[in-house]
């Protein structure tokens, strides 16, 4: 992870007064990754259970870094080393100083799904006056946000900052940084059950970003998810939903190609999409841009423009083939959203569903991996290919149809040029340490 400094002068000060340390050179770049580091950054020396950054303080001599902040020096590296008992607290406390300094709002967003895309439409919508600040990438955890935090600046208007978690307490951390006025939680349901526990330990995390937000704040509540709907703030509560008793309530309306125009309180937005659960995080981000002052006239000018990032549900059409990239990350909730929407497009060929391992859901895997088999049975998927150790699981429980479980790319890859034609629909969905568009580029290319 790496940024550039918007304003080095003004953060070079800050360093050399919150850390005691006068420095000699500018810091124009913050990194915690010496592969990725430039001449004058300051390096984040970081112990994790793995990696030792300290290890790397010769690179970062090499790399020109300007200084580095350590819990433990090396003497045999040269450059400035700022001794601090923790590194990863004190490059967080510079980020919160720095984020504190400025005037701007902040929304926070956090929930099991959807919040990439709704604070990325969030973004784009909001670049059309603003100029706008956002989480970018997966920089939106305890190590991320800091430094996504640290890219503001002077002439931001608004921020809009992801939140993940993976332990109770994390979202009020992150909270506690970016002093966040307003706040989102798409939805909550079963995701990091290895970490968490519970369904109830994910709510009362994801909670904490409503119980952080102001008086003078709101809350944007999810009225459709029982998960959410009840969590205490203080702050208004404005409510969306598919439901006529929502502030913002939405409805849909499929065309003949399969497209949804989404209407919001009599407000039609053509969503140039079929999936429904983008319906769902548009809506989400409808009521936060209404709400916060953008135009009707607006929204639907610049969702129009908009563009999902790879592997976010992201559909192209691929030498005559439907691809529906969805490979950044998956829990059940996600999946079986992705399945229906494998569905939701017209086609009169083949549907092809490649399923790899969802991660990280500790007793509950074998599960969820059956459901997903026992799905796409029900839904009569014309080929279902897993892979991965906990995908053999889903494999196992589908009945009636082309189900195979791979144990490796290469031959995975073969089967599906072997049975995918010209007007078939490909939906590829897996967490993202199956990394299952290395199997798109295989097969399509760039």
């Amino acid at each position: 992870m790496r940024i550039d400094l918007p304003e080095p002068d003004k953060f070079t000060k800050l360093a050399a007064d919150m850390t005691g340390q006068q420095l000699d050179r500018q810091i124009t770049g913050v990194t915690l990754d010496t592969r990725e580091a430039k001449a004058g950054d300051l390096y984040i020396a970081i112990a994790g259970e793995r990696v030792d950054g300290h290890d790397f303080l010769k690179q970062a001599a090499e790399a020109d870094c300007a200084a580095a902040v350590v819990s433990k020096v090396d003497d045999t590296a040269d450059l400035i080393q700022i001794r601090v008992d923790d590194p990863t607290a004190t490059v967080s406390e510079l980020a919160k100083e720095w984020r504190s300094s400025l005037s701007l709002e902040v929304t926070g967003i956090t929930g099991s799904n959807g919040k990439t895309t709704t604070k990325d439409l969030l973004i784009h919508i909001f670049s059309a006056w603003h100029l706008v600040h956002g989480t970018r990438g997966n920089y939106n955890t305890h190590l991320g946000l800091p430094l996504t935090l640290l890219e503001l600046d002077s002439q931001h208007s608004r921020s809009f900052l992801e939140m993940g978690a993976n332990h109770r307490g994390d979202i009020g951390y992150l909270c506690s940084l970016s002093l966040p006025r307003h706040g989102l939680i798409t939805n909550i349901a079963p995701s990091h059950l290895s970490s968490f526990g519970s369904i109830e330990t994910i709510r009362e995390t994801k909670g904490e970003l409503f119980k952080s937000l102001p008086a003078d704040g709101t809350a944007f509540v999810n009225a459709d998810d029982e998960n959410v709907r009840d969590l205490p703030t203080d702050a208004e509560r404005v409510t969306y939903g598919f439901s006529h008793d929502c502030d913002f309530a939405g409805d849909m309306s499929r065309g003949d190609d399969g497209h949804i125009t989404l209407i919001i309180n009599g407000e039609e937005i053509e969503t140039g999409s079929a999936n429904q659960t983008f319906s769902m995080n548009l809506l989400a981000a409808s009521a936060v841009a209404s709400t916060l002052g953008m135009s009707w006239e607006v929204i639907q000018e610049r969702v129009a423009s908009f563009q999902a990032v790879t592997g976010r549900c992201r559909v192209e059409v691929k030498n005559g083939v439907t691809v529906i990239d969805d490979t950044y990350n998956a829990n059940l909730t996600s999946t079986l959203a992705a399945l229906d929407y494998l569905f939701d497009i017209p086609s009169e060929g083949e549907r092809h569903f490649i399923f790899g391992d969802m991660l990280e859901l500790g007793d509950a895997s074998e599960s969820h991996h059956q459901k997903v088999g026992v799905a796409a049975s029900e839904k009569r998927v014309d080929h279902f290919y897993c892979y991965g150790a906990e995908a053999a699981t889903a494999s196992t429980a589908a009945n009636g149809i082309d189900s195979r479980h791979f144990d490796g790319k290469k031959h995975l890859a073969e089967v599906i040029r072997e049975n995918v034609s010209p007007g078939d629909v490909v939906l590829f969905k897996g967490s993202r340490g199956m990394a299952l568009e290395s199997v798109i580029e295989e097969l399509f290319g760039d």
